[in-house]
């Protein structure tokens, strides 16, 4: 489990002081993948460094499976860090080294004796489906096969937690999709907690439980994809789950309403549901399904007639567990 509590980083420039993080509160169960999202200059790379103690936080808390970083001897920190496993944008492979001896490095550092680091590195290839590159270098393999290679090295000390840093975004999106499949098996596997921080969407759609929108150095929005992608008022479920770029805003007269929805809602026939119930015929303008986290979504822009009455059918959709936003009426 990843706990952090009012985290805060002020850096000192000349007579200023510029606040990278005002006080980041979150936390991770054991085994659940969480994605930090945000723009360039969010915070998100100040975040990474306190999380592994490399920068020294202002004030607050990291504590990893109930042990507090921040409040360590300088071996209780470098015993921590084994316990967190890092993998990086570009996989900062050694070019003169192995696939196997940049898997195997890090229990190099730690005095592993050689037999164990052989089998170790053997069941790790294995693991992360490189087991016959063994002997290559990393000239000789693929962006997405270096990229294995180095979550295979961030494994070699059984971590606690992997932290990933924009862990796909030099890579095609065919390469993307394999590895955050393989992130969800090795979590799967060795039920470990990963977080990932990433500027891309679709990596938080197709690999994580839960997710925090981090910008100007505070969590704006936060939570499990199904309750940020229910909730009407918030950027994320717009963002996780857009309509098409040419949504038309309306059609004629009458108004306009925005359903998210998920689970069985999300294959139920609900604008039909709602014509049969208060017999009137509803235009859609515009709609998107897609499968996140293992679950359904919908999010559909509709036009009710103009003598429908609003308020009734707001209150049925809600109680069918769909959230409504009302975005105007022509």
């Amino acid at each position: 489990m990843i706990t952090v509590r009012d985290l805060r980083k002020v850096y000192r420039q000349g007579s200023n002081d510029v606040v990278a993080l005002g006080g980041v509160s979150l936390e991770v169960p054991t085994g659940k993948i969480h994605g930090i999202v945000g723009h360039s200059g969010a915070g998100k790379s100040t975040l990474v460094r306190c999380l592994t103690l490399l920068d020294q936080p202002t004030s607050g808390t990291v504590s990893v499976n109930g042990k507090e970083l921040t409040n360590v001897s300088a071996d209780e920190l470098r015993d921590a860090r084994r316990r967190i496993g890092m993998v990086f944008q570009h996989a900062n492979l050694f070019d003169s080294r192995t696939t196997e001896q940049n898997v195997g490095y890090p229990l190099e550092l730690t005095g592993t004796p050689k037999k164990e680091i052989a089998a170790k590195v053997a069941e790790l290839l294995e693991l992360v489906g490189l087991a016959k590159f063994a002997k290559a270098y990393p000239s000789q393999l693929s962006g997405g096969q270096r990229q294995r290679v180095g979550i295979a090295r961030a494994l070699a000390t059984d971590p606690d937690v992997l932290l990933c840093d924009e862990p796909t975004s030099a890579l095609d999106p065919k390469t993307t999709d394999e590895i955050l499949e393989l992130v969800k098996k090795l979590r799967d596997r060795l039920n470990i907690t990963v977080l990932i921080i990433t500027h891309e969407m679709h990596v938080v759609k197709q690999a994580c439980d839960s997710v925090s929108l981090l910008e100007g150095g505070f969590i704006v929005e936060h939570g499990d994809i199904a309750s940020v992608i229910t909730n009407a008022e918030g950027r994320l479920a717009h963002t996780l789950l857009p309509l098409p770029g040419d949504a038309p805003r309306s059609a004629g007269a009458g108004t306009i309403l925005d359903l998210l929805y998920t689970g069985d809602q999300a294959t139920e026939p609900v604008i039909s549901a709602v014509s049969r119930t208060f017999n009137i015929d509803v235009n859609v303008l515009a709609g998107s399904v897609e499968q996140l986290s293992d679950q359904q979504y919908a999010h559909l822009r509709i036009q009710l007639p103009v003598d429908a009455d609003v308020e009734a059918i707001t209150n049925y959709l809600k109680s069918n567990g769909i959230a409504v936003t009302v975005k105007g009426t022509k």
